[in-house]
Parts: C-alpha cells; structure tokens; sequence
C-alpha cells in the first residue's frame, strides 16, 4: 500500500466520509476533518501542559497537525482545527524537524496531536525515526472519536494513548461536534488502546516519565456537570479504579456559542462537583488541574490555551 492509498476513500475516523482527500484528483477535496491529503502541521516543539508523567522536566516533542475529525465547536485550539492555521509540510521536512527537536531540546517523548486524519504520514514518519535509531515513546493525543480499526493499524507505531472522553451524553455531542454515536464510540476505541498497551506505566512503576499505557482526559463543560459525572462513572464501570484519569478545568471560551453556558469558564462549583464524584468513585490514578478561584486572573493566554499565530504558542 502506498503512503496515498487510505486517502483515496477517506475512512480513517468513524465518520466514514469516504471523501477523496487526494490533490492530484480532479475528485479531490477536504473531508470532514477540513484536510486533503497534503500534510500539515502547526507547530512542533516542546510542550510542558501535559500531566507530569508526560511532560517530565524537559518537555513533550509536541507535533500539532492542522484539521481535526471532530471539530467540536468550543475547541480550544480552534485556530488550527476550524480556521486552518498551519502550514504545509512534506514528510521529510516534518522528519528534519523531529530530529532537530529530539537532538536541541532532549524531549522525552514524540506527542502527535489530532494526528488520524493524516495516520498514513504520521506511521511513516515513525518508521523513519525508528530506522534512525530514535526510540523515544510514540504518544497519540486523540479525541476518543477514533474507529476501532483504525487503532488496530496504529498498534505497532505507538506506545501512550492519550485519549479524551469528551461525551457521555449523546445529545450533546451530536449539538457540539456532529456525532451523537461519540460515548459508545469513544469506549470501543478506548477499550482497544487499554488492550493493546495496558494502563500507563508511570502509575504503577513510580517512574520519572511513562513509556507505555493509556491515560485518559475529561474535559468539564460549563453548565454540563451532569455529562461529566455520567462520563466518569461510564469509565469506572468500563476500567475500573485503576485507570489513569485527568480532570480538566482548563475550558477557556475561545468563539461565540450559541449554547451560552460555554461562553463563560467553568466555575468552582461545577469542579467540586465533578471532582467530588471522581473522589467517590474511587480512582487511584487521578491527575487535577484546579481552576483558579479568581476568574479575573484567568490569563487571555496560557499554556492550556495557545496562540498558533506565535513562534512560541504556549507562551502566556
């Protein structure tokens, strides 16, 4: 198969849009996910917002890839996955890139960021860094909207999952990203990332940084508390205690929505709320980012929320 073919009949996500996202075709365009199949990319560079276990002390060698197949409508890297912003990169160029960063900033680990719609590049490119005697973990930060099949594929190329479970209610993913089939969706693809790398290393071992395993992110919604507890009480019954679990205050009003809770941040109660639950149920594994009590504080830029109009998009 040649690095082209899954982009002729695009069905790299559960969207199966089927589109033909090849340049050189007269058929060819954008699919859902806003690319064809000509690589793009962000940003790349070291990135310290992660949970600790992942960032360590010398940063994540983050990869931000342009587009997204979920496209939520609050995203909070809205630049890159509606409004385009990236730049287009050809694999060689996205590899001296990698290299540069691993030999300049001693990353601990290689983050590909919404990387499925461009799986087929992101696999090659892994192949060429392993090639080259670069071992260093292979994570996919990912949406939790990814098909089964699809994960299957990526199994030899990738060593941390980080997946988000954004929905537990179907409605509300339908209004917010267009796909009501995200909470079974998003298990499946779950489930298949814990059986083919198991829970992250790091909780289990006490290492510095992880090699291995799944942790999972929630993202809490303004106005949603009732989402985010039925999202984590979907986990506990799905994994159990054990699974590594982040709980994200971080949500930060990037456009206007017609849904007004999500024009404002998420307050202290709504995270006491769902923190509280996530205390009751008893996970083990639990990474925290407290919100900041006082909301005239909150910084219009941040580590959590990027500018990737900047060289450096993570500086406040």
């Amino acid at each position: 198969m040649s690095l082209l073919d899954p982009y002729k009949n695009c069905r790299l996500c559960p969207r199966l849009c089927g589109v033909n996202r090849l340049c050189d075709s007269k058929t060819g365009r954008s699919g859902f996910c806003g690319e064809t199949c000509q690589l793009r990319v962000a940003y790349v560079g070291p990135h310290f917002g992660e949970e600790p276990p992942i960032t360590g002390n010398r940063g994540s060698g983050a990869v931000f890839f342009s587009g997204c197949s979920l496209r939520c409508s609050f995203c909070q890297n809205h630049q890159i996955s509606h409004q385009g912003l990236g730049r287009i990169m050809s694999l060689e160029k996205l590899l001296e890139k990698v290299k540069q960063m691993i030999r300049r900033e001693r990353v601990h680990n290689i983050n590909f960021v919404t990387p499925d719609h461009f799986f087929s590049h992101v696999f090659k490119l892994v192949m060429l860094l392993r090639e080259e005697g670069h071992d260093l973990p292979i994570i996919y930060n990912l949406s939790g909207y990814q098909s089964v099949e699809t994960l299957k594929s990526a199994a030899d190329f990738a060593s941390i999952y980080l997946p988000d479970f954004k929905y537990s209610d179907s409605s509300l993913a339908g209004r917010l990203s267009k796909c009501p089939d995200y909470p079974g969706v998003a298990l499946e693809a779950i489930t298949e990332m814990v059986l083919q790398k198991g829970f992250l290393d790091a909780c289990h071992t006490g290492t510095f940084t992880a090699k291995r395993g799944v942790l999972v992110r929630h993202l809490i919604l303004p106005g949603k508390v009732e989402n985010s507890i039925n999202a984590l009480t979907s986990l506990f019954v799905e994994f159990g205690k054990g699974l590594p679990l982040s709980l994200m205050s971080q949500y930060h009003p990037v456009v206007y929505q017609k849904d007004k809770d999500l024009n404002r941040f998420v307050s202290e109660d709504e995270f006491d709320s769902v923190y509280s639950h996530a205390i009751e149920l008893g996970f083990e594994h639990l990474f925290v980012q407290f919100p900041n009590k006082d909301p005239g504080l909150r910084p219009h830029r941040s580590s959590f929320f990027p500018d990737f109009r900047q060289p450096d998009p993570f500086r406040p």
